[in-house]
């Protein structure tokens, strides 16, 4: 698959391939699994029905990496808009946001991080209102001290505001430690961004050896883990770790991405165990869409043919 991943970030960046990839039945159909449409309806609708299912949810609005203060600005409305339709719907106490600060403005030349705490204050603001709460995600490396920062700035007047932390950086394990106290909302994910051999572990292995140390860094302290894996080993090393320090149901939680592997998210949650599920939706859904296609061989492989028969 390694391969394949430089062309599929081609495709990436392709208008006339992502709207083929719209109109096409086979490939419509693997956009809605994965992504449950670009409006604030046809998320809350997923939302709702996720929820029926015993599940919870977190939501994001895609788009990153903004240099426009215009669409930094825009993207604040869209996440008030929603906070606003989940509270109008009941959905609130079960859904909450994750928001990505380079698309309220991290990037903006100047001010950038300012203008980022300003409008994550205002979604968090709104977010309280709404009765539910706001998790900041973690983007590359270069953006981890800034967001972290903000983090710390935003905790002041929203204590609640959730963390991301990825286990394939080298610093991972002593944030851990910063951030594992009481009141203190923690994702852990292993990392999907690009990164270099000087910041970050590059095989497989270490990376989850590092996931495994993070772990029980998080589960041996006071703080709300969020223990974000598909992987079944990691789900059932957190288990075993959460037992052994006496971690009662519902002081962590697991989560996963929509559409992935979602009969294992029903059947953790039938088993007592709190579920979220990070739904993204928005109109920059198609470069998330072909980040989930290079991961998935057998989604590619039906990807591929149906833009051969296509053409």
């Amino acid at each position: 698959m390694s391969l394949l991943r430089q062309p599929i970030l081609l495709l990436a960046k392709s208008d006339k391939v992502k709207k083929l990839v719209s109109t096409m039945p086979v490939s419509s159909g693997i956009v809605t699994s994965y992504v449950p449409g670009e409006s604030t309806e046809a998320a809350v609708d997923a939302t709702s029905g996720l929820i029926d299912d015993g599940l919870r949810v977190t939501l994001d609005f895609l788009g990153e990496d903004t240099l426009d203060l215009a669409q930094a600005e825009a993207t604040v409305a869209a996440y008030k808009e929603l906070l606003a339709e989940l509270a109008n719907r009941g959905l609130a106490s079960k859904a909450e946001v994750s928001v990505k600060l380079s698309a309220v403005g991290q990037a903006l030349p100047d001010n950038g991080e300012k203008i980022a705490l300003e409008n994550a204050r205002e979604i968090c603001r709104a977010a309280r209102n709404a009765g539910t709460t706001v998790t900041l995600d973690m983007e590359d490396h270069t953006t981890t001290d800034s967001t972290l920062a903000i983090l710390h700035e935003l905790r002041k007047d929203f204590p609640e505001t959730g963390a991301v932390l990825q286990a394939m950086l080298h610093r991972t394990e002593a944030d851990c430690r910063a951030l594992a106290h009481e009141g203190s909302r923690v994702r852990l994910c292993k990392g999907a961004y690009m990164e270099p051999e000087s910041v970050a572990f590059q095989e497989r292995i270490d990376i989850d050896k590092s996931y495994v140390r993070c772990l029980k860094v998080l589960l041996a302290g006071q703080g709300y883990p969020m223990i974000a894996s598909h992987d079944p080993r990691m789900i059932q090393i957190a288990s075993s770790l959460a037992s052994r320090y006496g971690r009662r149901v519902g002081t962590y939680e697991f989560q996963m991405l929509y559409g992935i592997r979602p009969e294992e998210q029903k059947r953790l949650a039938a088993a007592g165990e709190t579920v979220r599920v990070y739904i993204p939706y928005g109109q920059e859904w198609y470069g998330y869409l072909m980040r989930r296609m290079a991961e998935r061989p057998q989604n590619l492989t039906f990807f591929l043919r149906s833009l051969v028969s296509k053409s």
